[in-house]
């Protein structure tokens, strides 16, 4: 109990400033739970408790991973940020790794370049051999970057992480497919292939019946996938495949290709490679999981800042946040539970929420990241500013430009507050501020303008180098001062 009391006296209570003490209380119980039970965990039962299994190939993968196993996913580099559809396939690899196992993302260098034909109704655009290579390293950070905070997530959580240096490995299939020529394909690959079944498959059967069928190249996509399985099976050792719903025509495809080419395997003995997929994962008003009114939400605090994304999750329906907590997050069944209690009791205040946008956050961006998007969250809802630092303030939307407009000093300082909102194009003129300030619609750092000559000055700036006008309820502008 020693250990575990450190646990305790390592995690701070204001990582989580918005989560109420009962809720706290319950989850330092846990840490010692966890602490004391995670190596007698089974994951795959784990996966299950947390209805993260939509399919297994065979049930025998509760005995494979009763021993360190190595698993892997794959991701294709369509884009230069990974999204939140990806992240549950990572989170499954992650539960495997805190449970002890290896685990291999493989990045689709090769098979990115034709496009997977899985959930697809027409032909993906073919991208230039430059854009995948900017995407794939661009992903290999990211994945890399993910797991540092999956690893210091779980330890503040109290999971035991080990230090092995080859518990996590990235890999990309251009390593081995850009050496192979196109007899070697048809030889290694093709020739255990067979058209009928490969017809059979979902993905392909949906696009036969569309008008414009299917290419010949993304009909040879699940010869690739299923050779990655083998590649990783031969040099890796790797034994277990996890990918979607969507891809168990894939991961199945490869165990065949497995089996063909282990001649010393018997036809029918599917127990030496496992496949299990992640249901596709729907909101409870059926919507697809992880857009947000028709856009992707990213990983990458770029393209989707940390505020947003934790905001997707302070929205998400009271009647999902149980079913996501068990999914994203790596607390116990037993402690969610307690949450959504605590949360139905009084739905209003949205415990549920902060304590899954909290725990999501963190994951995906670190405790910096938490951080930004809570100082972002107590901004852009009207919180006080009195106590906030400039540096904070211009930190937490740095890669926010809808928010954050960056201005010379002598463009703000000591002008008047209607010219100041024309110049950091806040409205389009004098005229419309005047408007706008009659109405009492403007804001500078929360306080109405009812002046529209009133001056910006010294004293108006954050630390010297920032202030927050705001339009109407909600419309919030940060203008950041560069000399």
């Amino acid at each position: 109990m020693i250990k575990s009391k450190r646990i305790f006296q390592s995690i701070k209570i204001n990582t989580f400033p918005h989560v109420s003490r009962k809720i706290l209380s319950w989850f330092h119980f846990n840490a010692s739970i966890r602490y004391f039970t995670q190596q007698n965990t089974n994951v795959v039962e784990e996966l299950k408790k947390r209805d993260l299994v939509n399919a297994l190939t065979s049930p025998d993968i509760i005995n494979q991973v009763k021993n360190r196993s190595t698993i892997y996913c794959g991701v294709d580099p369509t884009a230069p940020s990974l999204h939140l559809g990806n992240l549950l396939t990572l989170i499954g690899l992650l539960h495997f790794h805190i449970h002890g196992h290896r685990t291999i993302t493989l990045i689709g260098g090769a098979t990115g370049s034709i496009g997977d034909p899985s959930g697809r109704k027409t032909e993906r655009q073919p991208l230039s051999f430059s854009t995948i290579e900017n995407n794939s390293a661009a992903i290999d950070n990211q994945i890399r970057q993910i797991f540092i905070n999956g690893k210091s997530y779980a330890s503040r959580r109290g999971f035991k992480m080990g230090d092995e240096p080859d518990n996590v490995i990235i890999l990309n299939n251009l390593e081995w497919f850009r050496k192979m020529s196109a007899l070697e394909l048809l030889n290694d690959i093709g020739r255990y292939a067979r058209v009928g079944t490969m017809l059979m498959r979902d993905s392909v059967k949906s696009r036969m019946e569309n008008t414009g069928g299917i290419s010949f190249t993304e009909f040879s996509y699940q010869l690739l996938q299923a050779y990655d399985f083998w590649h990783l099976y031969h040099y890796h050792q790797c034994r277990i495949q996890l990918g979607g719903s969507d891809q168990w025509g894939n991961i199945t495809a490869g165990i065949d290709l497995i089996h063909k080419k282990r001649p010393d395997l018997a036809s029918n003995d599917y127990t030496t490679a496992f496949g299990i997929t992640i249901p596709l994962l729907l909101t409870s008003t059926g919507e697809k999981f992880g857009k947000s009114a028709g856009n992707a939400i990213w990983l990458d605090d770029k393209m989707t800042s940390a505020y947003e994304f934790y905001q997707y999750f302070m929205k998400v329906a009271d009647a999902d946040v149980a079913k996501y907590l068990r999914m994203f997050t790596i607390l116990s069944v037993e402690e969610i539970d307690e949450i959504a209690k605590i949360h139905m009791e009084s739905p209003e205040k949205h415990h549920g929420q902060e304590k899954l946008a909290s725990e999501i956050t963190e994951l995906v961006h670190g405790v910096a990241g938490l951080q930004r998007a809570q100082l972002a969250t107590k901004v852009l809802f009207g919180g006080p500013l009195e106590n906030i630092r400039g540096h904070e303030l211009i930190e937490a939307f740095l890669h926010d430009s809808q928010r954050l407009t960056s201005v010379y000093r002598n463009e703000i300082l000591n002008c008047t507050i209607d010219r100041v909102v024309v110049t950091t194009g806040i409205c389009k003129s004098r005229n419309e501020a005047n408007k706008l300030i009659k109405v009492g619609g403007l804001y500078l750092n929360n306080q109405r303008i009812n002046e529209p000559h009133r001056k910006v000055i010294e004293n108006d700036l954050l630390d010297g180098m920032v202030c927050v006008l705001r339009t109407g309820k909600s419309n919030y502008h940060l203008i950041r001062i560069i000399e």
